[in-house]
């Protein structure tokens, strides 16, 4: 006779499955806030413009700091602007980067303000071990002009990409931290915004990343370009994947 006090099978199974649940229910709901606004094609896209944008703004910041660069693995993800601040809860400094010709647009770079330092020190000669606790004028100077080269390239890169001229204003640089509201109005004025995370590598001193924010609009507008006719279709070393939805990969 079975006794009101035993488990039924739906609570075993529950048990089976441990602290495992609720990790996998968040997962699980950040798929689909993801998926609700950006499809798996799109977000393959997104990634992959980024991928051989930064890819030669890599080999470009190599040249400059004279350190082995990489910048791999983007992780693309629709973030709220009511959830910066646990997006965000560094300080940091901003790079704002405004297209000039080929698109209407901008895109904010994002690097930990003690990233930010190590490139500032090896920008003006340093070894980048010992650089200074504070982003000052001249720190942040060299800071701007190193992602100035960074994204000159990527600006160069993406009009192979896109069959057209693409170009870039002279970024500028603040710094951002939100707990304390510091730099919040540079963010753009939009409440969804695409997030596409890379992997920062420069030689032993640094291993962390670097995020590229995006409107939703101005990100969904360079897959449609992309998607409509641009030139990476065409090249050798790209190709269309066929699964349950089209995804671009490198070779």
């Amino acid at each position: 006779m079975m006794s009101d006090d035993m488990l039924s099978q739906d609570e075993i199974d529950a048990l089976l499955r441990g602290s495992a649940e609720p990790e996998e229910e968040v997962k699980d709901n950040n798929e689909t806030i993801i998926e609700e606004y950006l499809n798996s094609m799109e977000q393959d896209a997104l990634g992959e413009i980024g991928n051989i944008s930064f890819g030669s703004s890599a080999t470009a910041l190599s040249t400059l700091l004279n350190q082995k660069v990489e910048i791999t693995t983007p992780k693309v993800s629709i973030i709220n602007k009511n959830q910066l601040e646990e997006e965000f809860p560094h300080p940091y400094a901003a790079i704002q980067v405004q297209y000039t010709e080929g698109f209407s647009g901008a895109n904010l770079l994002v690097i930990k303000q003690s990233d930010a330092a190590i490139i500032a020190d090896l920008m003006l000669g340093g070894d980048g071990r010992n650089p200074s606790g504070d982003l000052g004028e001249i720190q942040l100077s060299a800071v701007q002009e190193a992602m100035n080269q960074m994204m000159g390239s990527a600006a160069t890169s993406m009009s192979t990409v896109f069959s057209k001229k693409v170009d870039i204003s002279p970024p500028s640089i603040d710094l951002m931290y939100i707990p304390e509201g510091e730099g919040e109005e540079n963010l753009p004025n939009q409440d969804l915004l695409v997030k596409i995370s890379f992997s920062l590598k420069i030689g032993d001193l640094i291993d962390s990343n670097i995020m590229q924010l995006l409107p939703l609009s101005f990100a969904k507008s360079l897959v449609d370009e992309l998607m409509n006719g641009g030139e990476v279709m065409n090249q050798p070393h790209l190709k269309m994947h066929q699964s349950k939805k089209a995804s671009i990969a490198l070779l």
